[in-house]
């Protein structure tokens, strides 16, 4: 190829390649148009879309076809807004036919679509869809071009309007039978006014009488020796008896003033016969709703609250007697149980002494351990009666139920023995409860003692916690307020309790077990710790199906749950007496048997016999590490009072009080303060030294 041919081919090439760019540069241009094209379309049929689905009235596209009935004589929804379903009470129509929707109306409407298809011309109107009941304004009009053989409708529910009319229509056509009946009405209703024994006045706001009928103005003459009428002012006529004419101006002055409510009152003028009424006052107004005066309707009921009175006697009378066959049988079988475990405490210390006295001391320590059970038994029944009275004193603690419940699992096995299984069926995430769990852990045992006793021949046992959120319906059905709360139910599969029983449960002295087996004081003690603890106790029963015993304790959102202390196995370390405890008790056994322990161990030991003296000494500069007091002291100041005195002085010093009945109020509502603690009389020494140990190593010194 010579050069003059390579130059021409480089020339076709250059040109090929500049033809090339230019169809580049017009395809580009062409694909910029087309995506503006294309965004502006996008553009429009959103802003179509938007106004088709948020207009107020019902609008749709109908698209006709050939069917069986002749050429155009169906159409189908091809398009439909969301306001078609509120206003034709027909939903989900697109792709429906109308001879499939509407089929006995159907000829109808194609009839009149179809005439806006042929013709192009748009037409209103106002139809019945008989199928929904709703009469609707519709217009409609041809969707161009003819071609796609489409009618756009647009349309709205105009049934109330319709309703209106139809009722005016009405009351007007029957308008002279209606103030007919009006008249006999409220002439019937006056004759039952004036016949009624209730005393009936209508007042203005100037206290005149707009209407009295005939037994309000008779009490008032009887009551008062004035017999008023329409138009008299009745604070004019009551103006020589200043003391009636104010009580009548207070009470009528709150319904004048738009208040609605019910007095019982006692009215009379001196040297007449006064009687009581019940007056039910309201205010009167007009159509629109303005005050025109005030209105009142009056029953004597004077021989009603004689006869209620009477019978709040009887029940009184009859509370009374109950109440005292209640202490008859608590005070016979606490004497005959006490009598038992007293028996068996002095025989035993009088067999000890001899024995002593003897020099034979092989022996005793049957005689200790006899006396040492009946007292623990008499102490079981103490607390008994206390949770039953509700006043036991509780040691409130933050409480796992899972973890307390796994924890008595073995001991429920060996209470209720091979024959009932037991399931323990524990929730996840368990909130906690404050609570006291050595008294929580006695019920559930009682509970549980209970189910045994309900299935004599065997059967299931099922404790279950859970977390409870009780809304206001599910709190009031347990008489609760609404919240978070934990739950711990016993269910067993055994007898079941009739509705009466359900209704006796939790009474004292009651039981279904026969004379001699069950004191009637178990779920008495459980239902009286659950509510001193802010919980709530329910039972679910069927006859021959089973119960169920639910405690709904509050949830409690302080600190973690505290873990099941393991049980102490360490020895008692003697504190080299570097430590002083003041003992306020007003029992001197009591304060000889608790300063002898303390300084067998190591401690020294102050005491006070009343919380004034405690307090004289916790003002000196003795040093005192902790206050071991009773809650009920003489002379004046409780143990609570004391140790909140003491803190004035001594903000750091910790308490630990002893009692065996007290007011939650006086521990401070079931919750004690940092460093204080309380023990529950009767204790072992054993108890309160290990308790004494751990509140002054948790202190400021080291035991």
């Amino acid at each position: 190829m010579d050069s003059i041919e390579f130059e021409d081919l480089q020339r076709r090439l250059q040109a090929l390649e500049e033809e090339n760019a230019r169809l580049k540069a017009l395809g580009a241009a062409d694909q910029s148009l087309r995506r503006r094209a294309e965004s502006a379309l996008a553009e429009s049929e959103e802003r179509y879309r938007t106004l088709f689905n948020s207009i107020d009235e019902g609008f749709c596209i109908i698209e006709f076809f050939d069917g069986p009935h002749g050429p155009l004589s169906d159409y189908v929804h091809v398009e439909a807004n969301p306001a078609y379903t509120q206003h034709a009470g027909i939903p989900n129509v697109v792709g429906q036919k109308v001879r499939e929707m509407v089929p006995d109306e159907a000829g109808g409407w194609v009839e009149l679509y179809r005439g806006v298809l042929l013709t192009g011309q748009p037409i209103r109107f106002e139809r019945e869809l008989v199928a929904t009941g709703r009469h609707l304004e519709l217009a409609a009009f041809r969707v161009e071009p003819a071609s796609r053989k489409q009618v756009a409708v647009l349309f709205q529910d105009i049934t109330p309007r319709k309703r209106a009319e139809r009722a005016l229509q009405q009351l007007n056509e029957t308008l002279e039978a209606r103030v007919v009946a009006a008249l006999a009405e409220r002439k019937l209703m006056a004759d039952l006014v004036e016949g009624t024994d209730a005393f009936v006045q209508v007042v203005d706001p100037d206290f005149r009488w707009l209407a009295i009928n005939g037994a309000a103005a008779r009490e008032f003459h009887r009551i008062y020796g004035i017999l008023p009428k329409v138009g008299d002012n009745m604070l004019e006529l009551l103006e020589d008896q200043p003391e009636h004419r104010d009580a009548v101006r207070a009470l009528w002055s709150r319904a004048l003033a738009g208040e609605a409510f019910v007095e019982v009152a006692e009215f009379g003028a001196a040297g007449r016969a006064r009687r009581f009424y019940e007056m039910r006052f309201n205010c009167l107004r007009d159509s629109n709703g303005r005050p025109l005066g005030a209105y009142q309707f009056s029953y004597d009921v004077t021989d009603r609250l004689k006869e209620q009175e009477r019978l709040r006697e009887a029940e009184e009378a009859l509370r009374q007697s109950q109440k005292m066959e209640a202490v008859g049988q608590l005070t016979g079988g606490l004497a005959h149980d006490f009598n038992n475990l007293l028996t068996g405490i002095i025989g035993s210390l009088e067999l000890l002494q001899i024995r002593l006295g003897q020099g034979r001391i092989k022996d005793i320590d049957r005689y200790v351990t006899a006396a040492q059970g009946a007292a623990k038994r008499a102490a079981a029944l103490t607390h008994r009666l206390l949770a039953f009275s509700r006043r036991q004193t509780l040691d409130p603690r933050p409480t796992d139920l899972n973890r307390l419940v796994m924890g008595m699992e073995e001991l429920v096995r060996r209470t209720v023995g091979p024959e009932i299984a037991v399931e323990v069926v524990t929730a996840g995430g368990m909130w906690a409860t404050l609570i006291d769990a050595s008294q929580l852990e006695n019920a559930l045992l009682n509970l549980c003692i209970n189910a045994r006793d309900a299935m004599p021949g065997g059967g299931r046992l099922t404790i279950e916690t859970a977390n409870r959120w009780l809304d206001e319906h599910a709190a009031a059905e347990r008489d609760l307020s609404p919240g978070q709360y934990v739950s711990l139910c016993v269910t067993d599969t055994g007898v079941g309790m009739t509705p009466e029983v359900i209704a006796r449960a939790f009474d004292p002295f009651f039981t279904t077990k026969p004379i001699g087996q069950g004191t009637g004081l178990g779920l008495s003690m459980v239902y009286g710790f659950v509510r001193q603890s802010g919980g709530q106790v329910r039972i679910y029963s069927e006859v021959g199906q089973g119960t169920t015993m639910c405690l709904y304790l509050p949830r409690h959102y302080g600190k973690e749950a505290d873990k099941p202390s393991l049980p102490s196995t360490r020895q008692t370390v003697r504190s080299q007496a570097s430590h002083t405890i003041l003992i306020v008790d007003d029992e001197p056994s009591i304060r000889m048997l608790v300063a002898d322990a303390l300084e067998d161990i190591g401690f020294n030991v102050l005491e006070a016999h009343d919380g004034p003296t405690g307090l004289g000494i916790l003002q000196t500069d003795a040093k005192i590490d902790l206050l071991v007091t009773d809650v009920g002291l003489p002379g004046g100041m409780n143990g609570r009072q004391l140790a909140d005195a003491a803190r004035t002085t001594r903000p750091a010093l910790n308490v630990l009080f002893i009692t065996g009945y007290a007011e939650n109020a006086i521990i401070g509502n079931g919750q004690l303060a940092p460093g204080m603690q309380v023990l529950t009389k009767p204790f072992v020494v054993e108890a309160l030294a290990t308790r004494i140990l751990d509140m002054i190593k948790d202190g400021t010194g080291r035991a």
